[in-house]
């Protein structure tokens, strides 16, 4: 070899900058699909369970009207019946007049659904029942101070608006359970959620979601209600507010609302049909209303016989 010959050239880098840049871009491709299928997946909407049955608009018949005697409702069974006190009757019947003005979001709605659904399969309860109910109590759980306390009543609580006092202490009722005594450990029934907003630390709870929407639907199921959004089901939300006139108006608008959406899909932030209602108060909410009313009278009459009968002082 010559002494003045030029020196080997040292071999070209650019192939290995390039392949080492090339994977690094097709590394960092790789890591931003998956944040963002990952992103995208826990912001993908979740749907509400299907709707089991479309439910026909109700008639009001002659055997409706026939069972106007039993106050009870038309099926007979021994039923668990919250008993609410006057004070909140006369408040309830208010508010049930109007509409919550309070908006609920799809976000919001989004972690009642997986309940929604293993309540409705645990129990045999139609969904739509039990989240109209949900929707009447507490406006899907956004009704100021649900979370903590009692209401104004001072006996019920949490998202579901469970009676907490009508059993137990007071005269002649010692040892009877209040209505969710009977229902509290509704949950071991069912598999829990990995996640969902308010979940408390320890269980049963009515503050829960959980735990109280699925006592609601073991109640409901133990009133008599299934997958038909019928006569059954109306007496089953009667038999969960109680039985009096703010109780009829109470399981029509529940119904009412529940049917409408069997027959238009479920929606969050609609208001109940007038003519739906008024159907389901033909149908079943009037006769036990007039049977109320036929039991009052005898009680009212002798009421002012015994206030005529008194001596003046």
């Amino acid at each position: 070899m010559s002494p003045f010959a030029s020196p080997p050239s040292p071999p070209s880098e650019r192939g290995a900058w390039l392949l080492a840049c090339t994977i690094g871009l097709l590394g960092l491709a790789a890591l931003i699909a998956v944040l963002i299928g990952a992103v995208g997946s826990a912001s993908a909407p979740v749907a509400p369970p299907p709707v089991l049955v479309s439910a026909a608009t109700p008639v009001a018949s002659a055997a409706a009207s026939a069972g106007a005697g039993n106050v009870a409702g038309a099926s007979g069974h021994a039923a668990i019946v919250t008993r609410p006190s006057l004070a909140q009757q006369r408040l309830d019947a208010r508010d049930f007049v109007g509409a919550t003005q309070t908006h609920i979001s799809r976000e919001w709605m989004e972690g009642f659904y997986p309940i929604y659904a293993t309540a409705q399969s645990t129990f045999g309860v139609n969904w739509l029942l039990l989240a109209s109910i949900h929707r009447q109590e507490s406006a899907f759980s956004t009704a100021p101070g649900i979370y903590h306390g009692l209401n104004f009543a001072s006996c019920c609580g949490g998202p579901m608006q469970f009676n907490v006092t009508n059993g137990g202490a007071g005269i002649g009722r010692a040892g009877i359970p209040s209505t969710w005594d009977l229902v509290s450990d509704s949950y071991v029934y069912g598999r829990r959620p990995a996640h969902y907003d308010h979940m408390t630390a320890t269980h049963p709870s009515i503050y829960d979601d959980f735990d109280a929407i699925m006592a609601a639907a073991h109640l409901l199921s133990a009133d008599g209600a299934e997958y038909a959004l019928n006569s059954s089901a109306w007496d089953a939300a009667y038999d969960y507010y109680g039985h009096d006139a703010t109780g009829v108006t109470y399981a029509d608008q529940v119904l009412a609302r529940a049917i409408g959406w069997s027959q238009h899909g479920f929606c969050i932030n609609c208001g109940i049909e007038p003519a739906m209602v008024e159907a389901v108060q033909a149908a079943y909410g009037a006769p036990v209303l007039a049977a109320l009313e036929a039991e009052a009278k005898p009680k009212a009459v002798v009421a002012r016989r015994s206030a005529g009968s008194r001596p003046v002082r």
